[in-house]
């Protein structure tokens, strides 16, 4: 029985990270590049009046610090979402998943820089693995300058990585309902995607006339699926399970974003690129899990946090 309830708690965090996964592509579908601003109004134009609706009680609750503190964190949420969005139109749907991956090693990295303590070798030989491994993806196996699109998402995964620590650190916004939080980061960000979208292309509501029942869709998944079923699934998995056996579960999207990626995209990978792939996934996960085990031994037990939703 306890083998059947674990697995059933698992089952919605996988899921997540399938969805996620299925991201980078759906972003492919829905947008290019001068029309990427205008489509992020759009994605969380949808989500925002029913988050509200939910964070009503929280949002009242809130100081005003805590409402600054919040929206601090929206800005660079939306240099997150625009960094990754730009990226994913501008390399192929699996590179973008694998690259942005590196925020599980780039988080521990900047973390023991920030608290001046020292990570264990084999961390460091799993960051420098990780590195290897998106140089032979990028470059295709070759001596290749990486894309545009891949240099975004490098970019993403440095922002991301920021956001998350900010998450750790600003104090105004420690004991905050996470939903509530969590509307102020997006309806902060959404502002600055409409306060930039008469410069940055079509505006939104020409972009949402442009669109056929096949664009909806993949925007209603983005919308439905990667953000609010994500989030609501994260807040409840915490609490059902370990935030450690969460955050490993959600580390299977780059698998999931280079399933996708093949076989729904036809992206190709050469057999260098394949096995740099490969060393991303694999670094990635050793990094995590030593990453982890070094927070068990100093915390007993650890409690670490899940990983913000990406684009």
């Amino acid at each position: 029985m306890r083998t059947s309830s674990s697995f059933l708690r698992d089952v919605p965090v996988l899921l997540v990270a399938v969805v996620w996964g299925s991201s980078f592509l759906a972003v492919q579908q829905v947008a290019e590049s001068g029309t990427v601003v205008a489509m992020l109004v759009l994605r969380f134009g949808l989500v925002l009046p029913v988050l509200g609706l939910l964070a009503h009680r929280a949002l009242r609750a809130m100081s005003r610090a805590e409402w600054l503190g919040g929206a601090l964190l929206g800005l660079v949420l939306a240099g997150v979402f625009l960094l990754e969005t730009y990226g994913a139109v501008h390399t192929s749907a699996t590179n973008a998943g694998l690259i942005i991956s590196l925020t599980m090693v780039f988080t521990p990295l900047a973390e023991s820089v920030l608290t001046r303590t020292a990570l264990p070798r084999t961390f460091l030989a799993a960051a420098g693995l990780a590195v290897v491994g998106v140089a032979l993806l990028t470059g295709d196996g070759g001596l290749k300058a990486p894309t545009p699109g891949d240099l975004l998402m490098l970019g993403a995964a440095v922002v991301r990585t920021a956001h998350v620590l900010a998450m750790a650190r600003v104090r105004a916004i420690r004991s905050t309902d996470s939903l509530g939080l969590t509307w102020v980061q997006l309806a902060t960000a959404t502002v600055v995607f409409a306060a930039a979208a008469p410069f940055a292309g079509p505006l939104p509501w020409t972009v949402a006339a442009s669109y056929g029942p096949a664009e909806w869709a993949w925007l209603l998944h983005l919308a439905l699926l990667c953000t609010l079923f994500a989030f609501f699934v994260q807040m409840w998995a915490v609490r059902a399970t370990s935030p450690s056996r969460v955050s490993l579960l959600l580390g299977t999207e780059p698998v999931w974003a280079a399933v996708f990626g093949i076989t729904l995209a036809g992206n190709h990978l050469g057999p260098l690129a394949l096995v740099g792939g490969a060393l991303v996934l694999g670094a990635t996960e050793w990094g995590r899990r030593t990453a982890v085990g070094t927070e068990r031994d100093e915390t007993k037990p650890v409690e670490a946090a899940s990983e913000p939703a990406p684009a």
